[in-house]
């Protein structure tokens, strides 16, 4: 049986690429999975399989598209399949963010501010066509704190009152970010490549919406796989300030969305863990949680501190490297 997705073949023959070399690349927590294609010349091109039911790849498409359109640095569509899944892209290289600053860590300041400034490109475009990101979505993606972790830890917490914690939260938050910005969701070390052309490459953005400005700079910067120091988040916080100008209550939002941000990706990867068998994602909860204790003790969530007094219990806030039940 062959190790490569069926119709891999056909669809690389159709794309002018038919013949070269095939490498499966590891993959993440989604159905996604990816390939470098080589040609005998040395010209490389990434394959992004997207099946469907599981996948969808219109969307990453119309993301990619779009971004490029208005001046931003998403890989350039080569050839695209969509019903059956298939993207081939720009090859952006094999750096990211991540991986360049394990070996080089003196760069992290330069790496950083160039991501900042990425961001305040993007926030300068107009907001793209892609959905809102609306209080019933910030309330869907809190619930999974309280549906998977919850759960799995065998706590009986209110509900009802986790909602009007977050009603509360972000109401001002919704208000404040019209006609908002583009958020790619998932701005962070390991979906920002360093292409040989010395720029900043933009993935893993089939999700985007339009939203607050302050959610991506929370992505990259309270990050859930890699540590970033009070010290680099702060100057970072206020390169994007000064550069951007956002009103006066940008920095307390940055603390709201970086709070349900937080307690969202806890959720997320406990339901990795419980549900797809994917315990290694657990290792990270204490990071995650760590951010999201920092992130309640700013005045703007005293809401959902509240909640998090009333409902977690102290045992459970200071031991999170065990188990999930």
């Amino acid at each position: 049986m062959s190790a490569y997705p069926d119709g891999i073949d056909s669809f690389l023959a159709l794309a002018g690429w038919g013949g070269a070399d095939i490498s499966a690349l590891p993959g993440d927590a989604s159905f996604r999975r990816y390939f470098r294609i080589e040609k005998a010349d040395g010209s490389r091109a990434m394959l992004m399989h997207a099946p469907p039911p599981h996948e969808d790849a219109v969307p990453f498409l119309t993301v990619a598209r779009w971004l490029e359109e208005n001046g931003h640095r998403a890989p350039h569509i080569l050839a695209a399949d969509a019903r059956r899944g298939w993207v081939l892209l720009e090859d952006f290289g094999d750096w990211r963010i991540r991986e360049w600053l394990d070996e080089t860590p003196a760069d992290e300041g330069l790496l950083y501010e160039a991501a900042v400034d990425t961001l305040v490109a993007l926030h300068q475009s107009p907001p793209g066509p892609f959905a809102p990101y609306d209080l019933k979505e910030y309330q869907r993606e809190a619930g999974l704190f309280t549906e998977w972790f919850c759960s799995a830890k065998g706590l009986e917490v209110d509900v009802r009152g986790w909602t009007a914690a977050w009603d509360v939260v972000l109401a001002p938050v919704v208000m404040r970010q019209q006609p908002g910005v583009t958020v790619l969701k998932d701005y962070h070390a390991e979906n920002i490549m360093l292409p040989p052309d010395g720029t900043q490459g933009l993935i893993d953005f089939q999700d985007a919406m339009v939203g607050h400005p302050a959610y991506d700079l929370v992505s990259l910067l309270q990050d859930a796989r890699r540590d970033v120091s009070p010290a680099l988040e702060r100057g970072m916080l206020d390169r994007y300030i000064a550069a951007a100008r956002p009103d006066a209550d940008f920095e307390a939002d940055y603390f709201r969305l970086g709070a349900q941000r937080n307690a969202k990706i806890v959720g997320v990867f406990t339901r990795l863990a419980k549900r797809d068998g994917k315990p290694r994602y657990l290792e990270l909860i204490p990071r995650v949680w760590a951010l999201l204790e920092r992130d309640l003790a700013h005045s703007a969530l005293a809401p959902v501190a509240r909640w998090f007094s009333d409902n977690i219990p102290r045992s459970v806030r200071m031991n999170l490297g065990g188990s999930i039940g």
